[in-house]
């Protein structure tokens, strides 16, 4: 059978990391391959290198047999690899035709926008794909959006497309579609790579099926060889923990956070959950699960479209004002985005919700705000020269503990975090965890959402997430294999 793409001994790193250690694929042609693995595994890294986005550090590509174009070559890439990515790359102020030949339009004169719009339909009629080159791309649905973006994709004349969790944002039906509308390419000669995380979908449309884990490749097998446990299994493998996770004792405390009904669009639907003082619950799921945006959501970063959040009994309004005074503490995702002010000083990064405490009549004093800051940095454990230091001169580590020393200096009700472990090092995951531990240990209930098996071994339960929905509750003592294949949508 002859070989579309193969990929051998990549190595790739960023700094310290590893993002691919000697791992490597190889595609058939005109066949659809699946690769999957947890968060981290590289997949997202071997995408990128077979791309041309990424020069590897080590090993080489080659699409049928000869060598990838240099990387400068953008025009040589896209003639042998496509991409549709799991973010849209569509324009919404844009028409359809505009979209599928962005920066093509004209060729060495003005745009003669009638023949581009029969361009472009003759394009969408050759893939099926039935959406008016004349309207806005902002006009239509998710579904259609993305098939423009497939149609776009090949239109370079390349003959092999990656698609990145292409059924995140899509309903059931319109899943079904795109998987006729995959056999159709499949059944002309096009060769894909599929990437997800619902392992069912995998076992539905795919033929070969490749497992990376911890940036190494794993396992390749042809889909029909192999079981869901045997994919799961090769996802997992041995389980490595930081460390001995003590068990807690069992609370029976009284309800701090209550969600009823929560929505919002795109996201996450019809979302029930109970949370008491004292209680750390972790929600993990896959990236398109909605898991995120429903804590950004409890933390005010999102407004819902229907249900309630309750705390203690008192509802509480959108927003994160209106979070913080009810006693609601968050972690955001990204600390360098929404969690710090890199321009301002560990102490004023600390105390930013204090003001009330540092002075009269709002006013800080910078003696008060130093002390509280000091306290915060030994009760955390923040190595830093002083509390006047740039928070930007921290370690990653160090500035995400910045991050929570302030989600809990006002000692909230609910303690949400998201994913408060991502690019730190081992011992200042214990360290956060263990503020994390503590502070549940004083009646704080914790929500917290992760993708690492290590950060919820300190739940008291895990609730899995997928599409939008909790569809499973695990108690302590869960093994890896178990909350995997609940990500995965395995029963």
């Amino acid at each position: 059978m002859t070989t579309a793409v193969e990929a051998v001994a990549i190595t790739k790193r960023f700094g310290p990391t590893i993002a691919l250690n000697d791992a490597g694929i190889s595609i058939a042609a005109g066949q659809t391959h699946a690769l999957v693995g947890r968060n981290g595994a590289g997949k997202s890294t071997l995408v990128a290198v077979l791309t041309g986005l990424l020069r590897p550090d080590t090993g080489t590509v080659s699409f049928g047999g000869e060598p990838a174009p240099a990387p400068a070559d953008r025009d040589g890439w896209r003639r042998r690899v496509a991409c549709v990515y799991q973010k849209s790359t569509i324009i919404p102020t844009l028409s359809v035709a505009e979209n599928l030949y962005l920066n093509r339009q004209a060729g060495h004169g003005p745009i003669r926008w009638g023949a581009l719009r029969r361009r472009a339909g003759a394009l969408l009629d050759e893939y099926g794909v039935d959406v008016d080159p004349a309207a806005m791309a902002g006009d239509i649905g998710v579904e259609a959006r993305q098939l423009v973006e497939i149609a776009r994709a090949l239109s370079h004349g390349s003959r092999f497309i990656i698609l990145d969790e292409p059924t995140a944002r899509l309903d059931g039906a319109a899943i079904e579609r795109l998987f006729e509308r995959m056999r159709s390419l499949k059944a002309a000669g096009v060769t894909m790579l599929f990437i997800s995380h619902h392992l069912r979908e995998i076992f539905e449309v795919c033929d070969t099926v490749t497992v990376f884990r911890d940036a190494r490749h794993i396992l390749t097998a042809p889909v029909p060889s192999v079981s869901h446990g045997d994919v799961v299994a090769a996802m997992t493998g041995s389980a490595l923990t930081l460390t001995e996770v003590a068990p807690r004792a069992p609370r029976d405390s009284a309800e701090a956070l209550r969600l009823d009904g929560l929505c919002l669009a795109g996201a996450f639907d019809n979302v029930d959950l109970s949370l008491r003082s004292g209680e750390i619950v972790g929600v993990t799921g896959s990236g398109s699960s909605g898991k995120v945006s429903l804590a950004e959501t409890i933390g005010g970063l999102r407004k819902p479209d229907a249900g309630s959040i309750t705390l203690a009994g008192r509802p509480v309004p959108a927003g994160v004002p209106a979070a913080l005074k009810a006693g609601i503490g968050l972690v955001p995702e990204d600390r360098h985005r929404e969690g710090l002010v890199p321009l301002l000083s560990v102490a004023e990064n600390a105390t930013l919700p204090l003001t009330d405490r540092l002075g009269p009549a709002g006013t800080a004093l910078p003696a008060r705000r130093t002390a509280i800051a000091e306290e915060l940095i030994r009760r955390f454990d923040i190595h830093t020269s002083s509390p006047a230091a740039p928070v930007g001169s921290l370690s990653g580590g160090n500035a995400q503990k910045v991050v929570l020393a302030r989600a809990l200096s006002t000692d909230p009700r609910v303690l949400v975090l998201i994913n408060p472990t991502a690019g730190v090092d081992v011992r200042s995951k214990e360290s956060l965890l263990g503020a994390v531990r503590a502070a549940a240990d004083a009646g704080t209930a914790v929500l917290m959402v992760s993708d690492e098996l290590d950060d919820l071994r300190h739940c008291d339960r895990v609730l899995v997430m997928f599409h939008g929905r909790i569809t499973a509750s695990l108690p302590a003592g869960w093994d890896d294999q178990q909350v995997v294949a609940a990500i995965e949508g395995v029963s």
